[in-house]
């Protein structure tokens, strides 16, 4: 068994993204992601061969699809990102913490 809190080991890297596997097994990883003022680079969009399911925990966020869409997203909205729906992170605030859900193999 094992024990921690999600919230402790988060270093202060404004502009920047950290990720931390939290589990993983044969049909689904677990990540938390810390986004300090982040924002994709304009030519990158994230094309995940998985389904993910992700949910703000603290801060907020907006993503862009590339359909133009902008979701906005404050602590506690999740939303499911089908595969292969291409987005990015147009802004986050200064501290954004989320909890991603891969789902492999759908």
């Amino acid at each position: 068994m094992e024990f921690a809190n999600i919230f402790t080991g988060i270093a202060k890297t404004a502009g920047r993204e950290q990720f931390l596997t939290l589990f993983e097994n044969s049909a689904v990883q677990i990540v938390r992601i810390v986004s300090q003022s982040y924002s994709s680079p304009e030519d990158f969009w994230y094309d995940q061969p998985e389904p993910e399911w992700v949910m703000v925990m603290r801060g907020a966020a907006t993503l862009e699809f590339e359909d133009g869409k902008l979701l906005e997203m404050a602590a506690g909205d999740h939303v499911t990102i089908p595969s292969h729906a291409k987005h990015r992170l147009r802004q986050t605030a200064p501290e954004t913490i989320w909890l991603a859900v891969h789902i492999k193999g759908a």
